[in-house]
């Protein structure tokens, strides 16, 4: 939380950094990436750089981290400098003014640029905000990207050609219009050595902790997360926040048929090239528009819909895991156990044994269909030889990485032109 003193008899408060606030009524990288620093930039100063109508828990998240002095805890101190992307005062959440104490000219000394946040997916950030940050990283400067910063990074440029990610309610839009940057909409954080990104809200936190990890070591990093209360490093990914949500762009394109028609019928065994015959499309030209549209591959799209299905009726429903396979378009259990294990670490058993373990007892799902397969599949199997228990817990299922390149994808998505996936 953005820390401050309340000041009642003017209104405003002031944050480390010198931030200022004011409130009104709301109805008015690995070493091979890392590059020298020009001399007048310092490892150790953090700039953060703001704008008008961010969110203040995004924006406050690298103030908290970066702007407090707790070598007390053994977390070694950063030199924050908060910086105006833009002319202020700089509106934000619930009808707050922040005024901050530096302007775009005080990037010039940081040797981490941190973009919390920008206000809008579809609008164009300041192009002198822009110009400083490409001047920063040509100057060997890190550059960090939080939530929908990384939309402002991609404006930039520093994201062309690089691994990245965002909220995943946000990827698709970043995606399509970035297609030069390789979204993965699955991971909480990305580092690419000299420039970072990470997905909502709490994923910043996860990011910033890895900073402090790269730059300090573990211990350091543990400290600052037990001042914050938080863990020092989140297992999973975005996968369990996804929904069938379709993004925000796709109402007016010509595939958002297709692409509904497909989230009704995935219960069903058809291909990618059903959908393409659907769009009346070949394949790659199918291929192309469905990747810009969704920020995915057609084929790796299907099958993480078709597992986030099985993920709801192994939680809602008494289906044995062979009948949810069948239900979600599966050709073989075998061929889900394969992709659930991949997508969310654990088999479809161990996933629902977890999942009914956190549940109050009796609470079990009401399914008329399910019958006497359903009962049967009450009884379910032990966890797996040799698997931990902590790994069965729905919300542990993903094993972290605090780094990735490439976004690797499911195997049926390495298919060679012409052979089937295992998955439909």
């Amino acid at each position: 939380m953005l820390e401050r003193q309340t000041r009642k008899d003017q209104g405003a408060a002031t944050t480390e950094g010198g931030l200022a606030l004011m409130s009104h009524d709301s109805t008015a990288a690995p070493e091979s990436a890392t590059r020298k620093l020009s001399g007048r930039r310092r490892k150790e100063i953090v700039a953060v750089l703001l704008f008008s109508g961010g969110p203040i828990f995004e924006s406050s998240i690298p103030l908290s981290v970066f702007g407090i002095d707790r070598q007390d805890a053994g977390v070694p101190r950063y030199r924050l400098l908060v910086c105006a992307g833009e002319e202020g005062p700089l509106r934000t959440t619930g009808g707050l003014e922040l005024t901050a104490p530096q302007g775009l000219e005080a990037i010039s000394r940081a040797g981490t640029v941190v973009v919390p946040a920008w206000r809008s997916i579809t609008s164009p950030p300041p192009q002198e905000a822009l110009d400083a940050l490409r001047r920063a990283h040509e100057e060997g400067a890190r550059i960090v990207g939080l939530c929908t910063g990384a939309f402002v990074l991609a404006a930039a440029g520093l994201l062309d050609g690089r691994p990245a990610t965002t909220h995943w309610m946000y990827a698709p839009t970043l995606a399509k219009r970035y297609p030069s940057v390789h979204v993965d909409p699955r991971e909480l954080f990305v580092d690419d050595g000299d420039v970072l990104t990470s997905a909502g809200t709490a994923a910043g936190i996860d990011l910033c902790l890895h900073i402090v990890r790269t730059d300090h070591g573990n211990e350091a990093a543990g400290a600052l997360a037990r001042r914050l209360v938080v863990p020092p490093r989140r297992t999973g990914g975005q996968e369990r926040y996804l929904d069938r949500s379709l993004p925000e762009e796709i109402g007016a394109d010509p595939l958002a048929e297709v692409v509904a028609w497909a989230l009704e019928h995935l219960h069903e065994q058809f291909d990618v090239e059903t959908l393409a015959a659907r769009a009346y499309m070949s394949r790659r030209t199918f291929d192309r528009r469905f990747r810009s549209l969704t920020g995915s591959a057609p084929l790796q799209w299907l099958i993480t819909q078709r597992v986030l299905q099985a993920q709801r009726l192994l939680e809602t429903s008494d289906y044995s895991v062979d009948e949810v396979a069948g239900r979600c378009g599966f050709r073989s259990p075998v061929a889900l156990r394969g992709h659930f294990r991949r997508q969310l670490g654990s088999s479809p058993a161990a996933y629902r044994a977890a999942y009914r373990a956190r549940r109050p007892q009796g609470d079990r799902p009401a399914d008329p269909d399910a019958g006497a397969a359903g009962a049967a599949s009450r009884h379910l199997p032990p966890p797996e030889p040799g698997q931990p228990a902590a790994a069965l817990h729905p919300e542990n299922a993903v094993p972290f990485q605090t780094r990735r390149t490439t976004a690797p994808l499911p195997a049926a998505a390495t298919t060679v032109p012409g052979q089937r996936s295992p998955a439909q």
